[in-house]
């Protein structure tokens, strides 16, 4: 794909259509702004809203993504090629969430602390480096869903531009796509710790043979999975249109064979397929 650059926006005119209005509507909020410090984990909401602070802001705009056993090195590596491809300014923190019994313990909360910790060190950053303020990527279909991070969020005042612009999951890879951010169709993404079954302690061990396991299915060229921690047992969400791969006989033995090796005991697939914050299900009962 080629560069990402300001013409890229001029070729939004409002009235074109809803989405675009949207954008429009992003693009003034924050060009209001003296400054913004962006968090950017590189999924798509994240990363269309670093660009669209970066296009608006330029050199006013530093987008932040924090290092965590909970953050993948694939996710890292992601986050790296989008900054090199659109040219932002960007940089690395760390965050110590693990070191919080309250996230650790892992009960529903869990996101309202990871996030707390995440606000906090971001507001240090922007103290520190006189932001004006701090965002964040929640969209508007975000708040059909359980989403304890959103009150760490709002303790913070980190602002919330595209759920303020009304712009959804679809209009937002839309208009990436138009921009020409090669995020527009990456999969769903979140934390490795959204993988552990509330009241299960998360740790550095079974954060990481999660990691191990969806890595292990991006090399079997599966594309939008995840790997859902049952202490011995390995429950394996496929999407839908994936899944009848995933259950051909030769591949679910390859699917077994790999994630024994890993150190799971018992590997099943998901009937289901894969579903956005299936773990939440357990919260309903």
């Amino acid at each position: 794909m080629e560069k990402v650059t300001n013409s890229s926006v001029s070729a939004a005119r409002v009235g074109e259509t809803p989405q675009l209005e949207k954008q429009e509507l992003l693009f003034g909020r924050l060009r209001r702004l003296d400054s913004l410090l962006v968090a950017l984990s590189g999924g798509a909401d994240s990363a269309y809203l670093a660009w669209a602070a970066h296009t608006a802001l330029g050199e006013r705009a530093l987008a932040v993504t924090a290092l965590s056993p909970s953050f993948s090195a694939y996710d890292r590596e992601q986050a790296e090629a989008f900054v090199r491809h659109v040219g932002l300014r960007h940089e690395f923190i760390e965050t110590v969430e693990l070191e919080n019994p309250l996230y650790a313990a892992n009960n529903a909360d869990r996101c309202y602390h990871c996030k707390a910790e995440l606000f906090s060190e971001l507001d240090a950053v922007a103290a520190a480096r006189h932001f004006a303020a701090v965002a964040y990527g929640i969209n508007a279909d975000d708040t059909r869903d359980f989403r304890p991070g959103h009150r760490a969020a709002a303790e913070h005042k980190v602002l919330a531009p595209l759920l303020d612009a009304g712009l959804h999951k679809a209009e937002i890879r839309e208009l990436s796509r138009r921009a020409g951010l090669p995020t527009w169709d990456r999969p769903a993404s979140a934390c490795l710790a959204s993988r552990i079954p509330y009241g299960t302690p998360v740790t550095p061990e079974n954060l990481s043979i999660v990691e191990m396991g969806e890595a292990v299915l991006r090399e079997l060229g599966f594309r939008q999975f995840r790997v859902r921690y049952h202490q011995d047992l390995a429950r394996i969400e496929i999407a839908p249109e994936e899944l009848p791969r995933a259950l051909n006989p030769e591949m679910a033995r390859l699917l077994a064979q790999r994630f024994k090796a890993i150190g799971f005991t018992y590997v099943t697939l998901d009937l289901e397929g894969y579903r956005q914050g299936s773990l939440n299900a357990a919260l309903k009962k």
